[in-house]
């Protein structure tokens, strides 16, 4: 039977642009939440013209990896297409699937790591508990956001489950965020504190059973916080 010839045909440059450019996103060139540097910056460091390069942006920004902000330039929203579908179905979901996929990622995450971390993965999260008591101590509310989100990804990846880090980094803060970044009060930032202490102690004791617990708690916390919220709005 006579084969199909494949057609020739020569990438067009901003093809070859949008490669380029999701490689350079994919290997953290540009990492997840940054802006990328401004049109005129791009033009003159890849030596192409304003219509290729907005052509090229906007293929990326179909794509989901790429966002614009009206007035504020252009910011890294996934690192792949994967995490993009990703993130966009779990942002889509309502907020207590959301809660529940979290726990039981989190939950068997953190068992895992109670039986498998390292002493220098240890170390970070003792680290990452340290930063989070400084930003809540300054009332930094993005600060200590970021560093939660820090804190539960690195839980996850002392699991040792390669596969269970690859899906938790794809979905990403879509998981971790608080809706709107609502603020917490003293007596319900300290249950939070106390709880990640509880989680590391655990981790360091190699009480899988304890890790799980905490984390649960952690969880439902974060619910009944967000519920209050809601109620007071």
């Amino acid at each position: 039977m006579k084969r199909i010839s494949t057609p020739r045909r020569t990438a067009s440059l901003a093809s070859q642009l949008v490669d380029s450019l999701r490689s350079h996103i994919e290997a953290g060139g540009w990492p997840v939440g940054t802006r990328i540097p401004s049109e005129q910056a791009l033009m003159e460091e890849l030596g192409v013209g304003r219509s290729t390069l907005r052509e090229a942006i906007g293929a990326l920004v179909h794509l989901g990896l790429l966002e614009s902000r009206i007035g504020d330039g252009t910011y890294v929203r996934a690192s792949s297409e994967l995490q993009a579908v990703m993130v966009r179905r779990a942002g889509s979901a309502d907020r207590d699937s959301v809660l529940e996929l979290r726990t039981v990622l989190e939950e068997y995450a953190s068992g895992a790591a109670a039986l498998r971390r390292s002493e220098e993965q240890l170390r970070g999260l003792r680290e990452l508990l340290a930063d989070a008591d400084a930003a809540c101590a300054g009332q930094d509310a993005t600060a200590a956001t970021s560093v939660d989100a820090l804190f539960h990804r690195a839980v996850v990846r002392a699991s040792g489950n390669d596969l269970l880090v690859e899906v938790y980094d794809h979905l990403g803060t879509a998981l971790t965020a608080s809706p709107g970044g609502l603020p917490w009060d003293a007596a319900g930032a300290e249950a939070h504190a106390e709880l990640h202490r509880r989680l590391v102690d655990a981790i360091e004791a190699r009480d899988a059973d304890g890790a799980r617990d905490a984390t649960a708690a952690i969880v439902r916390l974060t619910r009944d916080h967000e519920a209050g919220a809601a109620r007071e709005r």
